[in-house]
Order: C-alpha cells, then structure tokens, then sequence
C-alpha cells in the first residue's frame, strides 16, 4: 500500500492508496452527511439531494454527466447511506482528471432544475415502491424503525411518498449548504493514479463547496419494539435484532466477529442448523451494523409461512448456544474470513477508495494493514462469547411481513434469551 493523506485549509481531506499494479482508478468525494442528519421535515433530502446531483449542471445536462464518463469506458455512481454519502466513478487511471471534474461540477454546480425535479420525485417515488414490494429488503425499514422509534436513524433512507413530493429546489439547496462543507468532506481514491494529481484536482474542482461546518449527531437511543406487516407472500420474512456495538467501541471486533461465526457463511451455526440439517429456509444469515454512537446485531430467516415459528426459534437457540459455546475453531474461522474481506478490499480500487474514506472520516486517517489485521487477531474466543451473551440481553426487536401471526413476538424472543 502507499497510502498519503493531505489536509487543505478547508478543513477537506484527501487521502489515497496509489498502485502500480492495476490500470483503473476508482475516485469519489464522500460526505459525512446522511439520513441520520435529517430533521423530520428533511426525511429522504439526502437520497434525493443525491439523485438530483446527476440532473444537470451550468456546464453539463444530466445526458452529459452520464456520456462523459461513459464515454472514456467508465461508470459513475452514488449511495445515500445513513450517515454518509458517496459520489464516486471508476476509470482508467488516466481519466482521474475527468472523473474528479464531473463529480465536482454536479456538487458544486447543479442547477435543480425544478422540471428534472418533478421527473426524478417519480423516479424515487417508484424506488420507495420497488423496496416495499422486496419483502427481504423492507423488512429492515420496519425493523430500523421498531429499534429506534420516531429518530432520523431509524427512518427509511429513501423517505416517504408525501415528503418526497413535498421537497423543492430550495429544499435541496439549503440542504447542501448546511451539510456539504469542505470539513465534512472526503476526496479518496486508489488504484493508477498520483496523490499530488488529485490533491491538486480537488482543489480546483471542489473550491465552490459551500462554508458550513460539520453537521452534528442526535445521540442515538436504541428501544426495541415490535413490528408485524401481514401480506400474503410464498414466504414469511423475519428480521430479529438486538443492540450492538458502535463504532470505536472496545468490543465493536468482538461483536463482528460473533455475527460472522454465528451467521456469516455456510459453516455457521445458523446456516448449518436451520438449513443443511432442518431444512427450512433458503436464506439464513447474521448481520452486525455499526455506527457512531449505537450499532444493531441480528439474524434475517425468510422461511415457508408453516416453518416461520420453528425457524425463529431455532435461529434463537443458535444464538443463545453460540454465547455461551463459540469454540477456537469457529472462531479462527470467521476470522480468517474477516481477513480475507479485508485483502480483498485492498485489491479493488472502488472498495479501497470507500474503505479509506470511511477510516478517515471515522478515525482522522486510514488504517494501515497491519493495524487492521491485528485488530481482528486480537479478538478473543472468551471476549467473542461474552460481547454475543451481552447483545442478545438487549432489548429485541423483531419485525415480520407475511404470515406474522405464526411469528413468535419481542416478549417471546426474550423470554426464549432470558438464560443467556
């Protein structure tokens, strides 16, 4: 890896990892900004501030923005997220003065247009719909929203219908303005490419970011609760979920490291009981989110509407089993695959360049291999068992679309824990 970080006298960073083994290029400009910063009248500003991003600009109609980079083989893309958004592209290495220009024309010169904003409402309009009709998807909105009842961390990213249509230009705008400062801004990129080049592009193409500071955090605060959606589906999905750990916190590898070996591939404890010896559901797997101040530990199962019940309780009795008997050698597994993700990263220069502006952003600057690897040897069989035992004395929440009376509910869920 060579890995520089340079700091303007904005406040904005830029951070790279040139290699001089690959030909592409991957570069973005990350924002500390997400859903979680939205009042309750911004519900879903982010993703359309993000959609509107790629509408037009003084220099470039919204067919141009795309035709530019297609043009030279490339692709450019962008993720609202719950904390932060990405806009980013993909290119060979030659092109990162193209690449960093589009992206920093449509973040700094978008017209938002209110005809092209009326067009991509619908747009988005159809996305809310798309996910409400993926029951495997939306049942995370209703869970994130039972787990963190009436805060902007547990409102679907995409808002809703009514707020979304409620929006205009000067929405937008003056959500950029409060949110889009240099010193909340990231400019990563990895992969053929020169930090000295892309220090100097950014800034020249970043200059007109607005002056606003940092957006602060409304400290999360994690309930648990219940929700039930009755739809009739060829499955039951259900999404069960505990208290995990934010980032930066002492056990937050613990807490990955349990979710992987409880349910992070076909080796783990889930996967193995619930599927290869019983048989009932097709997809059965763990989950940890980590975020600033809070994180959220869980298991997903989308069974036959007959299986719902047995496949919720086994799945709890996988977990409450694996906080207390987690040997060595699950353990080093799901380690390992943890490394394994890791060196993958470093090999793509898209997951490389999100990867160091995350670490940025999080820690002030990138983590080196060496530092990520030893954090996830560090990680004990005994802290493993104990971080999982812990969570899953949370409060629960539990959130069910399809047959969801056959669902045992939050009260049931820690009843079933309560020997943990």
């Amino acid at each position: 890896m060579s890995v520089e970080i340079t700091r303007l006298p904005s406040g904005l960073a830029v951070v790279t990892d040139a290699s001089e083994h690959v030909r592409t290029a991957a570069v973005g400009v990350f924002v500390a900004a997400g859903s979680r910063h939205e009042s309750v009248a911004e519900h879903g500003l982010s993703h359309l501030l993000e959609h509107m991003a790629f509408k037009g600009t003084r220099r470039r109609s919204a067919r141009d923005i795309a035709e530019a980079i297609e043009d030279v083989g490339g692709d450019l893309n962008a993720e609202t997220g719950v904390e932060r958004t990405g806009y980013f592209a993909r290119v060979i290495g030659s092109d990162v003065g193209l690449a960093l220009d589009v992206i920093g024309d449509i973040l700094t010169e978008s017209l938002f247009d209110p005809t092209e904003l009326e067009r991509e409402k619908n747009v988005i309009v159809q996305e809310i719909g798309a996910v409400e009709d993926t029951p495997d998807d939306h049942v995370f909105d209703l869970l994130t929203a039972a787990a963190w009842p009436d805060q902007a961390i547990g409102r679907p990213i995409l808002g809703t219908r009514d707020g979304v249509n409620a929006f205009d230009r000067d929405a937008i705008d003056g959500y950029l303005r409060r949110h889009y400062g240099p010193s909340s801004i990231v400019v990563a990129a990895a992969g053929a490419l020169d930090h000295a080049e892309i220090v100097a592009l950014a800034l020249s193409k970043l200059h007109g970011l607005p002056n606003a500071p940092p957006s602060p955090l409304t400290p999360a605060d994690y309930r648990g609760g219940e929700t039930r959606l009755r739809r009739k589906l060829e499955q039951t999905h259900v999404a069960v979920a505990f208290e995990g750990r934010p980032i930066g916190a002492p056990d937050h590898d613990a807490a990955q490291v349990f979710a992987a070996a409880a349910g992070g591939g076909m080796s783990s404890r889930l996967f193995q009981e619930v599927r290869e010896k019983r048989g009932l559901a097709y997809s059965i797997y763990a989950y940890h989110w980590d975020y600033a101040d809070t994180g959220l530990f869980g298991f997903y199962a989308g069974s036959a509407d007959r299986d719902a019940a047995e496949v919720t309780v086994a799945a709890l009795d996988c977990l409450a089993e694996a906080a207390h008997g987690l040997d060595e050698r699950e353990v080093r597994r799901a380690k390992a695959q943890m490394k394994v993700s890791i060196l993958a990263a470093l090999e793509s220069p898209g997951a490389r360049a999100q990867q160091i502006a995350r670490q940025t952003q999080i820690y002030g600057r990138p983590l080196s291999l060496d530092e990520m690897i030893a954090r996830v040897e560090a990680v004990t069989a005994e802290e493993v068992r104990k971080t999982g035992a812990a969570m899953l004395r949370s409060p629960p929440t539990v959130a069910t679309i399809g047959a969801v009376a056959r669902v045992p509910g939050r009260v049931k869920v820690a009843e079933a824990l309560r020997g943990v």
